[in-house]
């Protein structure tokens, strides 16, 4: 098999409502990424998630450096492809961020050709673990934007629907605010769902020990991204002065960065996401350097799902996946969560590829 094209695209998918949180306010969800055609008809459709900021830097990097090396090679030596444009021409410039993004966009969508071509879906070619679902939790109803009786309202639906874990935001500039909503959310769902609390960042290391101590009493499964992603050290004080556990990955780029957050201790829940770091490819080593520490792997989905199910339907030290509804209907097959759980796709490929009339509809041109 050989690739004959390499087509890049940007689509902008409306949010409604609007949400925010620590550090972001998007109105739409950016789905930037490609289609990799074959000479035996086999067309592969990966990429990487933005808040509709920066795609073009994205697209250029493809179209300008990874396109013209992808050309005539055979999608199947995906590793060796991948070591190519990792160490190619953007290396230089930059070995995280766009460049890595794009590079996931492209790893993606070569998984999704050869899974695809074994007519399997992505997570039996993978090899498979969980056949009866993936245990999911829903993030969609913890926005700083919404007001307490709406975070309540939401949060609390979801519960009904079977959601046994749920997520909201903090960080605003009034932590004791934070204090507040989190202390009103346990009090409305009890004691015997998980509650999970996201900072986006936005706490230095003096009100993280604070407020991190305070929320303890909430019985809390983690804390994520209380700090800048790159403060490896103030992580590590975190993870061994709090009881409770400390998640990240969203914006960690490389497995070199997640050996360093693992083997210093700083990280409990290793939150790695296959349109961050550089594709399925490089997360699946992530996943394996995280169960030779015991870590569990719960991903970021930047993706919303669409490419995570298949990877932790095939990761054994992967016990959950974050639900975010925002895209789906975009996607031939897309992801569907019953009584909290994730059923597995049936569709050869790796769930990415998107209906022709939503590819044109929300195509930036």
């Amino acid at each position: 098999m050989k690739i004959t094209k390499v087509e890049s695209f940007i689509l902008h998918v409306p949010l409604n409502p609007p949400i925010t949180d620590a550090i972001n306010a998007p109105t739409h969800w950016g789905v930037t990424g490609v289609r990799i055609f074959t000479d035996e008809g086999i067309t592969g459709y990966g990429y990487t998630g933005t808040t509709a900021f920066g795609d073009k830097m994205i697209t250029d990097t493809i179209d300008l450096y990874y396109a013209p090396e992808l050309m005539g090679k055979d999608p199947f030596m995906v590793k060796d492809i991948w070591d190519k444009l990792r160490f190619g021409k953007m290396h230089w410039i930059g070995r995280a961020g766009i460049t890595h993004m794009a590079l996931a966009a492209v790893d993606i969508a070569l998984w999704d050709i050869m899974s695809k071509a074994a007519e399997k879906p992505l997570w039996q070619y993978l090899g498979g673990h969980k056949s009866k679902g993936i245990k999911a939790y829903n993030t969609n109803g913890g926005w700083l934007n919404w007001s307490k009786d709406r975070l309540l309202k939401d949060i609390t639906s979801y519960v009904e629907e079977g959601f046994t874990g749920v997520k909201m935001k903090v960080g605003n500039s009034n932590s004791r605010e934070d204090y507040d909503r989190v202390k009103a959310v346990r009090k409305e769902i009890g004691d015997d769902i998980l509650l999970m609390i996201d900072v986006n960042q936005m706490w230095n290391i003096n009100t993280a020990m604070t407020w991190g101590k305070k929320l303890e009493e909430f019985d809390l499964y983690w804390l994520e991204e209380p700090l800048n992603p790159d403060d490896i050290l103030n992580h590590k004080k975190l993870a061994d002065e709090l009881n409770i556990p400390i998640a990240l990955g969203e914006h960690v780029y490389t497995k070199y960065a997640f050996r360093d957050y693992i083997h210093q201790g700083a990280v409990e829940y290793v939150q790695v996401d296959v349109t961050r770091v550089g594709g399925i490819t490089e997360w699946l080593q992530v996943a394996g350097l995280a169960a030779s520490y015991d870590l569990p792997i719960v991903p970021h989905v930047g993706d919303m799902g669409q490419v995570h199910q298949h990877l932790v339907a095939s990761t054994q030290n992967s016990p959950m996946l974050e639900y975010i509804p925002w895209i789906r209907h975009i996607f031939e097959e897309p992801v569907i969560v019953e009584g909290g759980y994730y059923k597995l796709p049936e569709l050869p490929g790796a769930s990415t590829t998107i209906i022709d009339k939503y590819f044109e509809k929300y195509r930036v041109k």
